[in-house]
Formats: C-alpha cells, structure tokens, sequence
C-alpha cells in the first residue's frame, strides 16, 4: 500500500471517529480489546505449529488497531514511545551478554 506510519493510524482513528466508537474506546476497554484478540492470535496456533497466515495477519492487525487508538487515547506517541524502548532494552540486554541467549536480563 506504501502508507507511512502518520498515515495508517490517521485510517485507523477515521474509522472509528466515522462509526462513532471512540466513545467506547476508554483505556480500560482498549486494554481489554488488546489482550483478548491477543488471545485470538494465540488460538491461530492452539493446537499445532501449522496456522493460516491470513488468520494469523488479521489477528496481528487487530492487535495492532486497538494499539494505535490506545495511544492516540493517551497522546502516546508510538513511534517515539517504541524507540524510547529499543533504548532501554538495548542497556539492559547489551548484544555482548545476550546474544543469542534467551535469558532475562537479571539473569544476564
């Protein structure tokens, strides 16, 4: 689609604004709606390391939409809150003691 980031959660806040759910769009909810269709993307692979990828990819979408409108909610701004993270794990997983290791990095 070539969308930039700006421009996909603009799509995502208009489709809500038009359908008049962002009344029901508190951080409470959004927090619910997050963990239960995370949940819906962990049912794609319940049974059997085979899933569909389609069901996976809405799954993840949905996951993604409810993430955009919780931080648009809470003037969260996504990109930056992302990096601010990167940042922070990268100090406490620095690539020389977690490389390739899957401990936490109190266990470092």
């Amino acid at each position: 689609m070539g969308m930039d980031f700006k421009e996909v959660k603009k799509e995502v806040v208009k489709f809500t604004a038009d359908r008049n759910w962002d009344q029901f769009h508190t951080p409470e909810n959004l927090a619910k709606s997050i963990s239960i269709e995370a949940a819906e993307l962990l049912e794609c692979f319940q049974w059997s390391p085979e899933y569909d990828k389609q069901a996976a990819k809405e799954e993840l979408a949905d996951i993604m939409n409810y993430c955009i409108l919780m931080a648009d909610k809470m003037g969260i701004d996504v990109e930056e809150a992302i990096m601010e993270k990167i940042r922070k794990n990268a100090e406490k997983y620095p690539v020389d003691k977690s490389y390739g290791n899957s401990k936490k990095y109190t266990e470092l």
